[in-house]
């Protein structure tokens, strides 16, 4: 163990391992990951989202992935909602139907998977060393990194600290998270023999069973839901496929009677009577007698990271929310690509400090508001739910309606593609269009009802006068690779075709499409001069016409209605995020 790392990953999961590996491809800097456990070991969270892979390809780990023996290719998911047919859909659905490229993810044996990715990042250079636990870090007193102490009194200096550690309190913020969610719940599941593939259910609806594609089933019954995933595991010397068969309940419900799921035969009881799950499971043997459990909660930390601390969050160690969609690892991983581009931005010559400081405020909000939008229309969701099952204790338990209203389809989409856009409010409201910033439209009219102002045709806006703007780079996080924008039009024909060309092989067509996080984008930052390392929002040149919004602004007060009826899409949400920022003054008149 070197005395000093240019980067120190506290954590070998899939989100540390992937940022070890990310770095070593990048080149140039000493990197440690320490791992409490040696692996493999178990874990939960089975079944992943399409934006996992991507990650994978431009780590290099993709390719080993797929040569092993512990995966099965996923291609959506079938969600039995209600007492009608399921909600179905392939990943990002409407442009795998507009384009015929199936955008694709995996169910895996986490016990190989995770180490697979672990034992990638040391072969590209990364030093790793598992059954070694961080205990504390604390900032160097030249503020040029942290002291990282181990559990067994060994110390080490890093240049920055990554805490990709899971779900205990985070070590760098010395904080409590915050409740992110207002639901409660508890996972209890175990592996079984035996089982039907979930894509063979009858039904015009099954849209998997024609091609024996693979989705994740999911099941809701009266005391919550049930996930059922295809699990590659080796039993007595042999590999087979087993299935994953997990309830989500609150954890009082395990107090009444004849709904102690931890009890392997209640559980088995419950299961084999949910409707649609109990025609696959009639015939299934659990491979233990022991019912494995987890908490499931939504919780988040205050902040994801810190320049002046030299410390990044990622993965559970900065936020978790309700494993409904698979979304952890696919979220861990992403966040690990852009803390890669974060110090690769840092460490570059020629970038003043503000704008250094700019980009750690990139992957502070972003990440925030990708994190909040998501546990929101998670619980939109569950509120639509509870809104069918009035005598449900569960159901009625789970959260309250969303801003976007209680849109099932529009929110199962969005959700199923793990909010492949950084403003996941914006998907399930765009039907909205520009009628939404009119004085009488639906948004403008809830933002007067709220703020006590009266709008009108002879209404001005100007930037409030402590508003001021920093013009530099950004990054395009969260920067999710080979995605189109909910509106296709938006991207051009030829780089939608390289994305359906790259979901064939990703491996083999890794360099058709750029990640976003390659390079940064023109940008300009609007903040409060009397707080400038407070709110702020960031407006991309490219995406968000941020420069032809603030030349407009910057001139002083104009009349709304003249303001907005010239605005794109993208100039749109960002005027939107300038007013619930507080940002903008709607009280002069003409």
């Amino acid at each position: 163990m070197r005395p000093y790392y240019d980067v120190v990953i506290m954590g070998g999961g899939p989100g540390g391992s992937s940022l070890a590996a990310l770095l070593m491809r990048q080149g140039g800097l000493s990197v440690a990951v320490f791992e409490k456990e040696d692996f493999p070991r178990e874990h939960i969270g089975e079944s992943f989202a399409h934006p996992l892979i991507p990650v994978l390809e431009e780590t290099g780990a993709l390719e080993k992935v797929l040569a092993s023996d512990c995966w099965v290719k996923k291609f959506g998911g079938i969600f039995q909602w209600r007492g009608q047919d399921p909600h179905v859909a392939f990943f990002d659905h409407f442009n795998t139907v507009r384009d015929g490229a199936y955008r694709w993810a995996i169910h895996v044996n986490r016990s190989e998977f995770d180490k697979i990715l672990l034992d990638h990042a040391r072969d590209l250079g990364a030093e790793v060393f598992e059954g070694t636990a961080v205990s504390d870090c604390t900032l160097l007193p030249d503020g040029e990194g942290q002291e990282v102490t181990l559990k067994d009194g060994r110390t080490v200096r890093a240049g920055f600290f990554v805490d990709a550690s899971g779900r205990r309190n985070s070590i760098v913020t010395k904080k409590r998270r915050e409740w992110l969610s207002g639901y409660r719940n508890i996972a209890i599941w175990q592996h079984y023999l035996g089982g039907k593939p979930t894509q063979t259910l009858e039904g015009d609806w099954n849209i998997f069973r024609e091609g024996d594609m693979s989705p994740i089933g999911c099941f809701a019954f009266r005391d919550g839901w049930c996930w059922y995933i295809p699990v590659r595991k080796i039993i007595d010397g042999k590999r087979v496929t087993t299935h994953s068969i997990g309830i989500v309940t609150d954890p009082n419900i395990l107090k009444q009677p004849g709904t102690d799921f931890t009890d392997p035969e209640v559980f088995l009881r419950t299961v084999k009577e949910v409707p649609k799950l109990k025609e696959l499971i009639q015939d299934v043997t659990p491979i233990d007698n022991k019912m494995l459990t987890a908490t499931n909660y939504s919780m988040i930390n205050n902040k994801f990271a810190d320049y002046e601390g030299r410390w990044i969050l990622l993965g559970d160690a900065s936020y978790f929310v309700d494993p409904l969609f698979s979304s952890g690892v696919a979220f861990a991983t992403n966040q690990a690509r852009a803390a890669a581009a974060l110090i690769r931005e840092t460490r570059r010559e020629g970038l003043s400090e503000a704008e250094v400081r700019g980009l750690w405020k990139d992957y502070d909000t972003e990440w925030h508001g990708m994190a909040s939008s998501f546990a929101l229309s998670i619980d939109q969701w569950y509120y639509a739910i509870g809104k069918d099952n009035p005598e449900s204790v569960y159901w009625n338990s789970r959260g309250t309606e969303g801003p976007a209203g209680p849109d099932h389809e529009t929110t199962f989409q969005a959700l199923l593609n793990t909010a492949f856009t950084p403003d996941l409010l914006q998907v399930l409201t765009q039907g909205e269009g520009l009628s939404a910033l009119d004085v009488n439209g639906p948004f403008m009219a809830a933002y007067a009802e709220a703020n006590d102002l009266r709008l009108d045709a002879e209404t001005k806006v100007s930037l409030k006068e402590n508003v001021a703007v920093l013009q530099g780079p950004a990054l395009d996080i969260p920067g999710f690779k080979a995605a189109i924008p909910p509106n296709p039009d938006l991207m051009p024909a030829e780089e939608q075709k390289a994305i359906a060309d790259y979901w064939d092989d990703p491996v083999r067509n890794g360099d058709l499409v750029e990640s976003p996080l390659d390079r940064t984008l023109p940008a300009h930052r609007f903040y409060f001069t009397d707080d400038p390392e407070g709110t702020q929002v960031r407006g991309l040149d490219e995406r968000d016409g941020a420069a032809g919004l603030w030349e407009r602004l910057r001139k002083g007060p104009v009349l709304w209605h003249e303001l907005v009826q010239d605005l794109d899409e993208g100039q749109q949400r960002l005027l939107k995020r300038l007013l619930h920022a507080g940002m903008l003054d709607l009280g002069a008149r003409a």
